[in-house]
């Protein structure tokens, strides 16, 4: 899943990947695949991100899962997918 959230608040401080990466010890290229969701930084480096970005963990890399888990039905106090 993409993380537009990264890219807008890195956009906010007019920030490119390369300045990103360079301020959290890692290479553009980890930026990118993080940003296109095709990685998944440690907890330790998303924690970097969100300090050198001044945002919040949920801010940054919290998901609704509302958005991404399917709709449940509650049946006679049954959950059914």
């Amino acid at each position: 899943m993409k993380n537009l959230k990264l890219k807008s608040a890195r956009a906010e401080l007019d920030m490119s990947q390369a300045e990103l990466a360079q301020a959290v010890g890692v290479t553009r290229q980890t930026i990118n695949q993080i940003e296109s969701g095709e990685y998944n930084p440690s907890i330790k480096l998303c924690i970097s991100i969100c300090k050198a970005l001044n945002k919040t963990l949920d801010q940054i890399f919290w998901t609704d899962t509302t958005q991404i888990l399917p709709k449940k039905e509650i049946i006679e106090n049954r959950v059914i997918d």
